[in-house]
């Protein structure tokens, strides 16, 4: 196992949706391991390294929330990008045209520590990388509160609130007691090339996810996901 870093993460809001939920927005009930993986990457991550989340505390008892939101219909679509980075043709959305309302089941007043490690990657570490330098970046970065774009919750609308844990007696207690069953959850998404190297394909892999006394410990699943 390479290096690791506790963070404690929160916000007001938060929106981890279900890929089985196709027109309303429906939270799962906790943050998922992708997710915390993401917010990390958004702190600081290299080519070169390759993070893997270890446990996630969920400090806060579970509460959703219903809110209505304005959304857009039409995605970006990338023929068009390309006419318009040759400038053959302008490209754009236009929201009030597209604008549509839904509803959304989300969770408020959320609060996590992620405990997390990352390794080296071979196929893109070069002669200059070590798990010390990055280690050593990784920590100054979460110790100034910097960021490569703002870590969010689910959906970029939550922003997310973070700061490093470096002394382990301040790491707060869960709410949640006892063993709870939260169901099947998406792990990640599994990013994968055709020999050729010409077509990606892009494959979910979930798993069964248990709290135990507030405390989802993924080192005890990873055998059961395909990661």
């Amino acid at each position: 196992m390479g290096y690791g870093v506790k963070i404690r993460v929160w916000g007001n809001y938060a929106c981890f949706t279900r890929p089985e939920m196709k027109v309303e927005r429906v939270s799962y009930d906790m943050i998922t391991p992708s997710a915390a993986r993401g917010i990390i990457e958004a702190i600081y991550w290299k080519p070169a390294i390759k993070w893997s989340i270890d446990k996630i505390h969920v400090i806060n008892p579970i509460k959703f929330t219903n809110i209505r939101r304005n959304e857009v219909s039409e995605v970006a679509k990338l023929g068009s990008i390309k006419k318009a980075m040759d400038k053959s043709e302008p490209y754009h959305i236009i929201a009030t045209e597209n604008r549509h309302q839904r509803a959304a089941l989300i969770l408020r007043d959320v609060e996590y520590i992620i405990e997390a490690h990352f390794d080296l990657n071979p196929d893109k570490a070069g002669e200059t990388d070590s798990v010390e330098k990055h280690y050593n970046i990784a920590l100054r970065r979460l110790r100034q509160g910097q960021f490569f774009y703002q870590p969010s919750l689910g959906t970029r609308e939550f922003g997310a609130s973070f700061e490093l844990i470096e002394d382990e007696s301040a790491i707060p207690k869960s709410k949640i007691t006892g063993d709870l069953d939260l169901g099947y959850m998406l792990y990640d998404m599994n990013f994968t090339l055709n020999e050729s190297k010409t077509k990606q394909t892009v494959n979910p892999s979930f798993f069964r996810a248990r709290l135990e006394n507030g405390v989802l410990d993924l080192t005890k699943v990873r055998n059961e996901v395909r990661i």
